[in-house]
């Protein structure tokens, strides 16, 4: 049942031009408390004024009785970052209510971050953004093609020199991608003393880890011993448990992280709301041996068979594309493994698998220290990219009850804001930015599939950044009032 408050009739001022006023809305700060019927009136780029109030003569009135108003959505996982330069209004992430990307992700980022800077200062998105420094990028400008090995001391000295520049220049911490190409040769050693060169600079080190299936706790121990070595905060990646072997055991590792905790270890972890993942054809094989039929073999059995393996992008089979592996394997009446091994040698492809269960994602997710990301971007074929948000709100809170609607924006706000150190988002606060969202809690919800991954959310009224309207009842403003944070 809606809740309908009307505090006034006041006529609806149609453009945006000073001081505006939500009316009526159903408030929820950022912390995890009880939502309050409010108005909330927003001066330039800041929250002015929080309470039952009438909005003054000039104010730009939004009724939003019925709605819940909340802090803008912190994404700390995610991939849009050259592709703002071509859509710069963001729609599949402000029409989610993202306001803020943290981007640079899985070991990879835009060299140098300077340059990054001052690019997005010149070209502003309708999104706040940030950039971590990536490990594989840097390992690779010191050592070149010669990567498939342990780099020396004196390398790593190298490394951390060009790290230092990057945090002075603006990057947030630094990513690693441990189970890709690069980023999997390098030794514990070597990432704690980069991760201590990111923690001098106030930084966070965030990680793909090693191993998401079968040696998950190993990867796992792996985060926490560099975090106590470096005395960094750590943040894991996309938090799953991706292989048959390890299913229903969230348990187990949540154990493992709160014992870490308990002894002081600075771990937190971001977690998507979906059952399979996203990348390339490359990591079903953990041996790294795309020729050899048994490890192939193990691969698919890991995740549940070729019928879990979808093919999203195929430039050399482009027929592939949008099927599973099972169903393109029967047609040219080939057996799954000589399929992988095919599409490996013709060049690749990008895959979404569906290897993880629900009953992990749930024990996951009421975790206080796990936080909402999408691991998506902008023209991601993986229904997170355009779906995340809305899907946590609509499935998981309204429809399963797995969170509370205070919590699950606790873990969509002031849980990343305060990751991120952002001391002036993230809560709906006197004196904050106005990074703003309004929506319908009982019709938010995402309408991405793996077949439709591009397809906009619906629920979401509107959203504010930085005082600014940039999604407005379906639509983006054109604005691009978005900042590069640090």
């Amino acid at each position: 049942m809606r809740i309908i408050l009307a505090f006034m009739a006041i006529a609806v001022v149609s453009a945006q031009t000073g001081p505006t006023v939500f009316v009526g809305a159903m408030v929820a700060d950022g912390t995890g408390k009880a939502l309050v019927a409010q108005n909330v009136r927003v001066v330039g780029d800041r929250i002015d004024r929080i309470g039952r109030f009438a909005p003054s003569v000039g104010d730009e009135v939004i009724h939003a009785e019925e709605f819940v108003l909340a802090p803008g959505f912190i994404d700390t996982h995610n991939h849009s970052g050259s592709a703002l330069d071509t859509e710069p209004g963001a729609e599949s992430q402000v029409s989610q209510g993202i306001t803020t990307l943290l981007v640079g992700q899985d070991g990879g980022s835009t060299f140098p971050a300077g340059d990054w800077v001052h690019m997005r200062r010149r070209r502003p998105a309708a999104v706040n953004v940030m950039t971590l420094a990536g490990h594989a990028t840097i390992r690779q400008n010191v050592m070149g093609t010669d990567y498939r090995r342990a780099a020396s001391a004196a390398e790593i000295t190298k490394m951390c020199g060009l790290l230092e520049v990057e945090m002075r220049s603006g990057a947030a911490g630094l990513s690693s991608g441990l189970e890709y190409e690069v980023g999997s040769y390098s030794k514990t050693e070597e990432l704690v003393e980069l991760a201590k060169v990111a923690a001098r600079n106030r930084g966070i080190y965030v990680s793909h880890i090693r191993d998401e299936g079968d040696l998950v706790f190993d990867a796992i121990r792996e985060i926490i011993t560099i975090g106590e070595l470096a005395g960094i905060p750590v943040q894991v990646s996309h938090i799953k448990l991706g292989t048959v072997a390890v299913w229903n055991r969230a348990g187990e590792l949540v154990s493992l992280i709160e014992g870490a905790r308990r002894r002081g270890v600075d771990i937190t972890a971001d977690c998507y709301p979906y059952d399979a993942w996203s990348s390339t054809i490359k990591v079903l094989v953990a041996d790294k041996k795309y020729d050899n039929r048994e490890s192939v073999k193990k691969g698919l059995a890991d995740v549940g068979g070729a019928q879990n393996v979808t093919v999203t992008t195929c430039v050399a089979h482009r027929d592939y594309e949008f099927r599973t592996l099972a169903e393109i394997a029967a047609s040219k009446e080939a057996s799954a493994v000589d399929l992988f091994m095919r599409i490996v040698t013709d060049g690749g492809a990008g895959v979404v698998v569906k290897s993880m269960v629900d009953a992990d994602i749930k024990v996951f997710y009421r975790q206080p220290w796990v936080m909402v990301g999408s691991d998506g971007g902008i023209g991601m074929r993986h229904p997170r990219g355009a779906g995340t948000y809305p899907r946590v709100l609509g499935r998981y809170v309204r429809d399963l009850n797995w969170l509370t609607l205070p919590e699950a924006i606790r873990k969509m706000t002031s849980l990343p804001a305060d990751r991120l150190k952002l001391a002036d988002r993230g809560r709906i606060e006197a004196g904050k930015k106005a990074d703003l969202v309004l929506f319908d809690p009982a019709a938010v919800a995402d309408r991405a599939t793996f077949q439709k991954p591009l397809a906009i959310s619906a629920g979401i009224r509107k959203v504010m950044v930085n005082g600014k309207l940039v999604w407005d009842e379906g639509k983006v403003t054109g604005a691009t009032p978005g900042e590069v944070l640090r």
